[in-house]
């Protein structure tokens, strides 16, 4: 119960997260910035594939000591950790820490591996803004 209300209090913060309020804030209404940015946290500026747009959102979980291996997104995604500690490392040794409750817009094109560097399973919210018949993650060898 915990994570679906995690989620939809996630998903209603990326509808609504703007300096421009969809809705006039009122006492039953507030809204909280996750992330507002136009790079990635490598410094890379966001670049959206061309194509028919698709968003995409799936659930990570990666159990204690697991780790994804190494891939890259050919399109850019919006994370926020939901449970666990999360290590990301680039190739060239650029590494990238999160806790529970953490934001970060992912690397595009860049090879990275996340592993789990805590004592429980982690769970990651990933909201890919892609292009309908492009992969989401494709892997790679360093």
């Amino acid at each position: 119960m915990k994570t679906t209300t995690t989620l939809c209090l996630l998903a209603m913060g990326l509808l609504f997260q703007s300096n421009a309020h969809a809705l006039e804030p009122s006492a039953s209404v507030k809204t909280t910035t996750l992330m507002k940015t136009t790079s990635s946290w490598d410094g890379t500026p966001i670049v959206y594939p061309s194509g028919q747009a698709e968003i995409t959102g799936l659930i990570v979980e990666i159990a204690p000591g697991g780790e994804t291996g190494w891939h890259r997104h050919p399109a850019p995604s919006f994370g926020m950790l939901l449970e666990g500690e999360l290590e990301v490392r680039l190739k060239d040794g650029s590494v990238k820490r999160l806790k529970s409750g953490d934001a970060l817009a992912e690397v595009v094109n860049t090879l990275h591996n996340g592993h789990n560097v805590g004592t429980t399973p982690l769970k990651l919210v990933v909201f890919y803004a892609g292009a309908a018949d492009q992969p989401l993650s494709v892997k790679e060898t360093p």
